[in-house]
């Protein structure tokens, strides 16, 4: 597939507030990248099948009542389920963004298994974290759209959350990491990880875990913000270091041409 015939759909919701960083990354990778209300998405609901990427972006879709990305999930699953199953069996990646990723989780796609749950609760700072993390690429070969991305490698991203902690049994949390479902953890700036220790690990997660995908490996939930970290003057030291500058891009470009780069050479 050309770059420029892939069609992004950016779902907004009352609430969201990351979807211009979202389109405009996504329109720079070359794609044709739209963002679409729910209620619109709702009416035109065969027209999902036309996209080649979904993603959720961040914010607090409906205002997070009930919990975090609950809203959202449910009405994305009840409404829109019998597309998005027929999207994901094609393939196609489904990305969540922070409370696209509470999104995620609320409407059952991560991890995708029967019987099998997490949660994202509150920050166990108990109060919304906005900082630069580190987080490490983990996953081996489960998570297909992310495959372009070095093994290993550490990326410094943005979290902005006040329930971004994720929980869950110790059944389930062996099953993840077994079944190669964990993305990313979240690390110190030398790559070793946070071992659940703050600020490195900004939220209290289980395993450091700041992102996993589904069992099938296309539907990636990620607490912290590629969108946010995509261009260099994103970055919070940019003005320090523009003398020392190569790129015009920061990490989270690595995250999302990745997406990219698989539907281009994929479909």
């Amino acid at each position: 597939m050309r770059r420029e015939d892939i069609r992004v759909l950016i779902i907004r919701a009352p609430g969201t507030n990351c979807d211009q960083e979202t389109k405009l990354a996504f329109e720079n990778l070359g794609t044709r990248a739209e963002v679409k209300p729910f209620m619109t998405v709702l009416r035109e609901q065969d027209k999902i099948l036309e996209y080649d990427i979904i993603v959720i972006p961040g914010g607090f879709s409906y205002g997070d009542y009930i919990r975090a990305g609950a809203v959202l999930g449910k009405k994305l699953i009840t409404k829109l389920g019998k597309y998005i199953r027929e999207f994901l069996r094609e393939g196609k990646p489904i990305l969540g963004i922070c409370n696209g990723f509470q999104v995620l989780v609320e409407a059952g796609l991560i991890p995708g298994v029967e019987g099998k749950y997490v949660s994202l609760t509150t920050n166990i700072s108990m109060r919304y974290e906005c900082r630069w993390t580190f987080l490490r690429f983990v996953n081996k070969a489960r998570c297909g759209p992310l495959s372009y991305v070095p093994r290993d490698a550490v990326l410094r991203i943005p979290v902005g959350h006040g329930e971004g902690r994720l929980v869950t049994d110790d059944t389930t949390l062996k099953f993840l990491i077994e079944e190669d479902l964990v993305v990313f953890r979240y690390c110190r700036p030398d790559g070793s990880f946070a071992e659940g220790e703050y600020p490195w690990n900004p939220n209290g997660s289980l395993y450091d875990i700041a992102s996993l995908c589904n069992i099938d490996g296309n539907v990636i939930g990620m607490m912290p913000h590629p969108e946010r970290a995509f261009f260099y003057w994103q970055l919070p030291d940019w003005t320090r270091n523009r003398e020392n500058v190569t790129s015009m891009y920061g990490d989270g470009y690595i995250i999302l041409e990745s997406i990219v780069k698989y539907v281009e050479n994929k479909f």
